[in-house]
């Protein structure tokens, strides 16, 4: 069995984020946001590249 978790989708990224949905799209749609995958028409994240953007932006200056 693997150890790997499951994909998340947009809106349980944005849920985890306490953020609109609408806010992560235009993240994606701008390439400011987490890392994500594309099957078809289906966007998923993988936690880790979510954890690890989150974490780079810990480090991030506001302008």
């Amino acid at each position: 069995m693997s150890d790997r978790r499951a994909l998340a989708t947009t809106d349980e990224v944005a849920a985890f984020l306490r953020l609109p949905v609408r806010t992560v799209e235009d993240w994606r749609r701008n390439g400011r946001g987490p890392k994500f995958s594309r099957t078809g028409k289906h966007v998923r994240y993988r936690w880790a590249d979510v954890e690890k953007w989150l974490d780079e932006q810990a480090g991030a200056k506001v302008a």
